[in-house]
């Protein structure tokens, strides 16, 4: 069974971040979402409600699977046979960054990391950009899943 994940805090989840995961689901048998705990950072959801938020924007995929981990990524594929690791890339920048871990991941275990180039709608988009433009009252609708947006706008109400 040809196996994969796909890592990130995902904070939300984003079509971006979509976009991957589904064209990773294409390619590999089973594919799962690492959602990514650093307990240093206070996040906009708790974990847990990241999590439900992506098995929900992803139940089309019957091979995707989500879960928690807290460590390094190489040990969450090492414990689940795991041999790669799927990022998707924005701009070159994100290639710098990105690079210098998929070199550190190979020799640590040897998990490889296949980079896909964001498709250019989504060149633009993080988490962070979103979660700030909907603070402040702006239109992300066309930027993330129906119910991350229904999600957002409830906590963003109370907040």
């Amino acid at each position: 069974m040809r196996r994969a994940v796909c890592p990130g805090s995902f904070d939300p989840i984003t079509n971006g971040h979509l976009d991957i995961i589904a064209r990773a689901s294409r390619l590999y048998d089973e594919v799962y979402v690492a959602v990514m705990i650093n307990k240093s950072k206070k996040g906009l959801f708790e974990i847990e409600e990241r999590i439900e938020l992506i098995r929900e924007v992803t139940a089309d995929y019957a091979n995707v699977r989500v879960e928690a981990f807290h460590g390094l990524l190489v040990d969450f594929c090492k414990q689940r046979d795991i041999p790669a690791i799927v990022k998707g890339l924005r701009a070159v920048s994100d290639f710098d960054y990105e690079l210098q871990m998929a070199q550190m991941n190979i020799g640590l275990t040897g998990v490889e990391t296949l980079f896909v180039p964001t498709n250019p709608t989504y060149s633009f988009l993080s988490s962070s950009l979103v979660k700030e433009v909907a603070a402040w009252g702006g239109d992300v609708s066309h930027l993330v899943p129906a119910p991350v947006l229904e999600a957002l706008n409830k906590r963003l109400r109370k907040a």
